[in-house]
């Protein structure tokens, strides 16, 4: 770009999206070196900016739609991972959408130096603003000026009974939280047994913390309680408001209005034999175009939630506030009311429904030649599940797939297979890493654990929609929209050389450079197959690669192996894919429902927010799983199961229980009376005088020493005497490269609870 010349719109947008506090028109001038004809085409190009949507004027300044000013007030409402304070502006309009995101940044130096003031959960701040510049995360930073409000925090837990004056006790639902004191008159309306939320009022020298309770939530015994545990701990909006459920209620039948009749066209839903909305569906046919001889042509229609959810409206604020809908295995937290996930936008067998449809033509070698993206009406021929439809295909119909076995499945599979050849020749990442599915009793309780087989039924429906995932992008971008990608970065150098280490003490190699491709973990994979340190190796090239997020910049993705890949399947569950058929219906010109410029313009701070709630069902998802195998094995402390070390710390090990796919903590202090070294390259824990010691992947013997259900917390004492260590770990440990854990017990410490 030439200076002194108005730069392009998308260089202007930038400017003002990372310089809020240089947003008017004379420091934009003066930014680029703009004299005076030019200043005129400035102020013309900023006005049909302003007049399309993508800035609007505050006061003399230009601001993105939604953006934060340079300076604002916020409340610090909770952490993340990393223990780091986060924010959202404790002014935000109704119809803004979700508030976003300000990671506040408090160096530990300025701090113990009392140059910047201290924020902490609870407490209202002015604090000054700057756009984020890392991926993934918050869309902005934030400094503390002042602090305006001190709050006292507050704690969830359990009340307890405790004693005949009335008061009890709050039994803490985080690991490491304390026990705290509720006197009688801090009580309120809560029973024993229900979940609070409580505010510390004094923690003194001795005794207990004091609390008063300020909200009862529940009866902990109650059923579905152990997944409530998670979502008030996570904040998660589980109810939806009356006038988003208005709404809902009110929605109607979709028009034909720029909509393709495709009804009669035998598209099918294929999903688990529980699933209660179905918003995706499939055909395939051999391609009769005589330039793709042997080729087929794949159909995979998608539940039109756009033209329901239209920008701006309550369901389309609250959609944006929850992100994605949350899995437990007791409930499901929707993103979207009923009436619209498992009633219009639900692909019912023989109803006629709204959809987004992308046709694709494969030829016989298994590479795309070509797609189109349709706006039509349908109706599903079938709903099946996967083990029904595997199972006609394997030569048992019943009486529902028997008729359409011909017509529908067969050419579903020879589709598949062609789909399969394009997929090895990608070579995505293969991890060997099973799931497990809890099974429930009717009282809410843990019944099983079972790992569900993975059926040739879910990798075609998989494979499918990756596919039109990647249509979907490739779309957008031709039509140079701006859009919502899924991104994964390539490991890190620092992860990477950890694996490298890591895989040298097995002798195997892991080629160095910046460069590499996921065909290079997909050969170590191959090499550890069929060995004993076959889920060792799985668990740690899983732990060596980066978290995939939503990013409006793409940068591929490398689990996948694709150059370009966006969410376009699951609009009903995931706000990222209703976004991308947002965008698919604006730039394609398919009527109504289409992306607004204000959305465009706030696509990175979506962005940033949906990823940020992603990780937050993933870990209350997780938590309740904890909670639910804790509660589940209580009664059975003492007795011993089979595990596998999944984690080696200085403090202990971390060892998971297959059968039940939960993890405990055997801490260093209970391995025995041996001086144990931590060797963090071979991954073990090794005995310094006895050189015996426990390594990742170790299949061992554990005893269930305490369980903490509303912790999700187990502590287990190891049986299994440990292995003599490699002559390798060994002579690392003599070289000095260690750290040295205590194996013999400290007088006034107690072991950790928790898990990683």
């Amino acid at each position: 770009m030439i200076h002194g010349a108005v730069p392009p719109r998308d260089v202007l947008l930038r400017f003002i999206t990372e310089n809020p506090d240089r947003a008017s028109k004379r420091e934009i001038a003066k930014a680029f070196g703009l004299k005076a004809e030019a200043r005129v085409e400035l102020k013309d190009a900023l006005r049909a900016l302003e007049d399309e949507g993508y800035v609007e004027k505050k006061r003399k300044s230009l601001t993105r739609p939604g953006a934060l000013p340079p300076v604002t007030v916020l409340d610090i409402t909770t952490r993340d991972k990393d223990g780091e304070l986060i924010a959202r502006p404790a002014d935000w309009p109704d119809d803004g959408g979700v508030a976003p995101a300000v990671l506040i940044r408090q160096s530990s130096q300025a701090r113990s130096k009392g140059k910047t003031p201290v924020g902490g959960v609870g407490d209202r701040v002015l604090a000054k603003i700057f756009p984020a510049k890392e991926r993934g995360g918050p869309a902005y930073t934030g400094r503390i000026i002042k602090v305006l409000d001190k709050k006292r925090d507050a704690v969830l837990g359990v009340f307890r009974l405790h004693g005949e004056d009335g008061g009890g006790r709050i039994l803490p639902i985080e690991r490491r939280g304390d026990e705290l004191a509720v006197p009688a008159s801090g009580v309120g309306d809560a029973k024993d047994g229900d979940l609070v939320e409580v505010e510390v009022s004094r923690a003194g020298r001795y005794g207990l913390p004091l609390a008063s309770v300020r909200t009862v939530i529940g009866s902990v015994a109650s059923e579905k309680a152990i997944s409530m545990i998670a979502i008030y701990a996570h904040g998660i909006p589980h109810v939806f408001p009356a006038r988003v459920t208005a709404e809902a209620d009110e929605a109607g039948p979709a028009s034909m209005a720029k909509r393709e009749d495709w009804r009669a066209l035998p598209l099918v839903t294929i999903d688990p034999a529980d699933a209660k909305d179905h918003d995706d569906a499939v055909h395939a046919e051999p391609d009769p175009s005589e330039d793709n001889p042997g080729g087929v042509i794949v159909t995979v229609a998608i539940a039109d939630v756009s033209w329901y959810v239209r920008p701006g409206s309550a369901l389309d604020q609250e959609a944006a506030k929850r992100g994605n809908s949350v899995y437990f295995p007791d409930r499901v937290v929707p993103m979207l009311p009923e009436r619209i996930s498992n009633d219009l936008c639900s692909l019912k067998e023989g109803v006629e429904r709204p959809a987004l449809a992308v046709r694709m033509r494969f030829s016989k070698e298994g590479r795309k030649a070509g797609h189109t993206f349709h706006r039509i009406m349908m109706k599903s021929a079938a709903k099946l599940s996967y083990q029904q439809a595997q199972a006609a295909i394997d030569g048992r119909p019943d009486d529902k797939t028997g008729p359409i076995l011909e017509t529908i499945l067969k050419p579903l599979w020879d589709a598949y297979r062609i789909m399969t050849i394009g997929r090895d020749r990608r070579q995505p990442l293969e991890l060997n890493m099973p799931e497990r599915k809890i099974l429930l009793k009717p009282d809410g309780t843990v019944d099983t654990v079972i790992v569900p087989e993975r059926l040739d039924a879910h990798k075609l429906i998989e494979e499918m929609m990756i596919q039109a995932n990647v249509a979907a992008a490739e779309t957008l971008e031709a039509k140079k929209q701006a859009l919502i990608y899924r991104v994964h970065d390539q490991p890190s150098l620092a992860k990477q050389e950890t694996l490298r280490e890591f895989l040298a003490t097995l002798d195997i190699s892991l080629a160095k450079g910046g460069n590499m491709r996921s065909n290079h973990f997909n050969g170590i994979l191959s090499k550890a197959e069929g060995k004993p340190f076959e889920t060792m190796v799985n668990e740690m090239v899983l732990r060596s690669q980066s978290q995939a997020i939503y990013s409006p910049e793409n940068i591929g993705h490398f689990g996948l192996n694709l150059l370009r890949y966006a969410h376009f399947t699951s609009p009903i569950r995931r706000y990222a894919d209703l976004i991308v058929h947002r965008a698919l219906v604006g730039s394609l010109g398919l009527g109504e429902g289409g992306i607004t410029p204000k959305e465009e313009a706030a696509l990175d701070d979506i962005a940033a927010e949906i990823s940020t709630f992603e990780r937050r069902a993933m870990a209350a998802e997780r938590e309740t799983v904890d909670r639910l195998i804790a509660h589940h094995l209580a009664d059975r402390v003492g007795q011993e199961f089979d595990g596998r070390i999944s984690g080696v710390t200085k403090s202990g090990l971390f060892v998971t229980l297959p059968a039940y796919g939960a993890d405990g903590f055997v801490p260093v202090s209970t391995l025995g009376r041996d001086y144990f070294i931590y060797d963090e390259a071979h991954q073990a824990l090794t005995g310094e005088k006895t050189g015996l010691g426990y390594r990742l992947g170790d299949p061992v013997r554990v005893s269930l020493a305490e369980a903490v259900p509303l912790a999700g917390a187990l502590r287990f004492e190891m049986v299994s005497e440990g292995r003599k260590m490699p002559t390798a770990i060994r002579s690392f440990h003599k070289s000095g490269r260690r750290d040295r854990a205590f194996g013999r017990k400290q007088p006034g410490t107690r072991p950790p609870r928790g898990k990683r």
